[in-house]
C-alpha cells in the first residue's frame, strides 16, 4: 500500500526532535522520514526544496511544503489534530502561521534541542528567507 510521506531535514537536531514528537504522539499513516534518506525522485521533490522547508507527498502526488505540509499531515490523523490541521488551513492563520515557519526555520539552531549543526549558512538563510533583520 503507498503511503503519504512527510519530509524534514535530518541533520537538524531540531527538526528531528519534531519528526520524533511527530512519530510518537500524531497518529498519522504517513511516511516521516529526513529528506537525506528519501528518494527525492520518486517524490518528485529537490534538496532545494528540502533545505527550505518540510515536504509533503500524498498518496495522491499532492505536494505541499511549511505549515501546509504541516497541515496535510495532520488532516490525516486523529480528530483533535484534524482540527488543529483545520486551523491551519484557515487562511489568516495560514499567513501567520508562514511568518512563524520562516522565523523558526532561520532561528531553528537556537530552538529546543537545536545545535549550531542546524544552523543553514547565513548565504543560504539570506537567499530562503531574506535578510536578516537585527
Amino acid at each position: 500500500m503507498k503511503r503519504s510521506t512527510f519530509v524534514y531535514d535530518g541533520d537538524c537536531a531540531f527538526c528531528t526532535r519534531c519528526a520524533e514528537f511527530i512519530e510518537r504522539r500524531i497518529p498519522t499513516g504517513a511516511t516521516v522520514l529526513p529528506w537525506q534518506f528519501a528518494d527525492l525522485d520518486r517524490l518528485g521533490l529537490t534538496e532545494t526544496e528540502c533545505e527550505e522547508a518540510v515536504q509533503w507527498v500524498g498518496v495522491d502526488g499532492h505536494r505541499s511544503a511549511g505549515p501546509d505540509a504541516i497541515a496535510a499531515l495532520l488532516a490525516g490523523s486523529g480528530r483533535l489534530w484534524r482540527i488543529a490541521g483545520a486551523g491551519l488551513r484557515f487562511p489568516p492563520v495560514r499567513a501567520a502561521a508562514w511568518s512563524v515557519y520562516r522565523w523558526v526555520a532561520r532561528n531553528r539552531h537556537r530552538m529546543p534541542g537545536g545545535t549550531a549543526a542546524c544552523s543553514l549558512p547565513q548565504e543560504t538563510r539570506d537567499r530562503l528567507y531574506g535578510p536578516s533583520t537585527g
